[in-house]
């Protein structure tokens, strides 16, 4: 569920269109997603999950696994 939530949030904040290589969205490496896409993102993520995520977290969001890699520990918590 949590990928599936990552993965709409990401196509929507950054106009991806399919088909979308996931493990190559990288932050600043994909047109767009720079500091304020970021913080869209992240607020996206809150809302739509329910979570406050702790600023090391939202920091460490380099990309589209590595922030499902995260919020798995929210999920748990």
């Amino acid at each position: 569920m949590t990928a599936e939530v990552v993965h709409s949030v990401f196509a929507d904040v950054l106009s991806l269109e399919p088909p979308i290589d996931w493990s190559s969205i990288k932050y600043r490496e994909v047109e767009g997603w720079d500091s304020l896409a970021h913080m869209a993102i992240v607020a996206e993520l809150e809302d739509q999950l329910g979570i406050m995520l702790e600023t090391d977290d939202i920091i460490d969001m380099s990309s589209v696994e590595r922030t499902i890699e995260i919020l798995g520990k929210y999920e748990s918590a």
